[in-house]
């Protein structure tokens, strides 16, 4: 019997070949939002490692939308430009090509990882002003305050969504991926650490919706129907009112499959840096399946899948439809070759593309 992380997964009208996601990773190698030499190898190596999806990190909607001034960005037609090889060299190899599109907010204008992970001092050249929903810092290596954005502020970022997504369309993405999590600018405006708004943007939980709601109805009018629109969504903050933050995802989650959202990605807020996290092998598992079932959507999870026993053994009991590998694909960009064989799948080189295939299914290899 083959198993489910190898079976095929049709959402719309593309169809994966497995249940097997690149997840959407920064790179932090990109040049005033353009690509570099960097990301065609390392995107096109996971799509010829057998991924059924490989989706793009998270791009940028507008410049201030940036993490670091080294992330990628989807503002202008260079972008858009300079992205069309990665995504025709995705497809060459039998991949879906998705993107992830998102605003940093508060926790923009950081430096790379490696660099200190921390903001960018005031005057520094590099850096630029974060907006957010509220005049709030996040804390920590993050303590620059944000500028309040305006409501002129809230429509122009909602159109850069909108504008951003018409150039993944039109240059070949089949999965667009709203970045709805991790404490940037979405959920700065779902979540009560960093949304004291007095407006129909904040306060209750149905105004503090209203910018994701907005959004993710403005991007559905023009992302085709034919393709999947996907959001990874914060679900939970690991805080001292969890169990109201889930009940609130969830309520949403039902709201975006009402607006036509496709597809779940279920992962944490990131709102705050006293959350204390589990941290663990398939961290999210259970609230995975809670969230997918009571939302009815399908949808993905990731955070330390760290084995392919783990893999299949989440899409057996539906806490996923697709699985999002991150760090075990940066190790192994055959990870999926490697998945088949420790899972049993008689011919595991069928997962990869021809060229491979051939010589791994021909000659014995240890």
């Amino acid at each position: 019997m083959t198993p489910k992380l190898f079976t095929p997964l049709t959402l719309k009208g593309i169809t994966l070949r497995n249940r097997i996601a690149v997840s959407p990773m920064c790179q932090y190698q990109g040049v005033d939002g353009l690509p570099t030499d960097w990301h065609p190898a390392h995107y096109l190596s996971r799509a010829r490692g057998g991924a059924g999806l490989v989706v793009v990190e998270a791009t940028a909607v507008s410049p201030e939308g940036r993490i670091t001034p080294a992330c990628l960005g989807l503002w202008n037609e260079s972008h858009a430009a300079a992205l069309k090889p990665i995504v025709d060299g995705i497809k060459a190899a039998g991949s879906v090509p998705g993107i992830q599109i998102g605003h940093a907010g508060r926790k923009a204008s950081a430096n790379v990882p490696w660099a200190g992970d921390d903001h960018i001092p005031e005057g520094d050249p590099r850096g630029w002003e974060p907006i957010a929903p509220s005049a709030m810092a996040f804390g920590d290596a993050l303590p620059r305050v944000p500028r309040e954005m305006s409501k002129a502020d809230i429509i122009r970022v909602r159109e850069d969504f909108v504008s951003a997504a018409k150039r993944a369309r039109d240059i070949g993405f089949e999965f667009l991926m709203l970045h709805f999590a991790h404490g940037y600018l979405a959920q700065n405006f779902l979540s009560p650490w960093s949304n004291q708004r007095t407006d129909e943007y904040g306060g209750s939980a149905e105004n503090r919706a209203r910018f994701m709601l907005e959004t993710l109805e403005s991007v559905r009018a023009v992302w085709p129907e034919h393709l999947p629109l996907a959001a990874r969504f914060g679900v939970i903050e690991f805080d001292d009112r969890d169990e109201e933050t889930l009940a609130e995802s969830i309520a949403m989650a039902k709201r975006f499959k009402e607006l036509g959202l496709d597809f779940l990605d279920v992962s944490m807020g990131f709102s705050t840096p006293t959350a204390k996290i589990p941290w663990g092998p398939g961290q999210l598992r259970e609230i995975s399946h809670r969230v997918l079932h009571e939302s009815g959507l399908p949808g993905s999870t990731s955070w330390n899948i760290n084995s392919p026993a783990l893999a299949e053994q989440m899409l057996q009991e539906g806490a996923a439809d697709l699985v999002m590998i991150g760090r075990p694909m940066l190790a192994n960009p055959h990870w999926p070759f490697a998945a088949a064989r420790e899972l049993g799948v008689p011919n595991p080189a069928s997962t990869l593309p021809p060229s491979y295939a051939h010589w791994l299914s021909r000659y014995h290899f240890d």
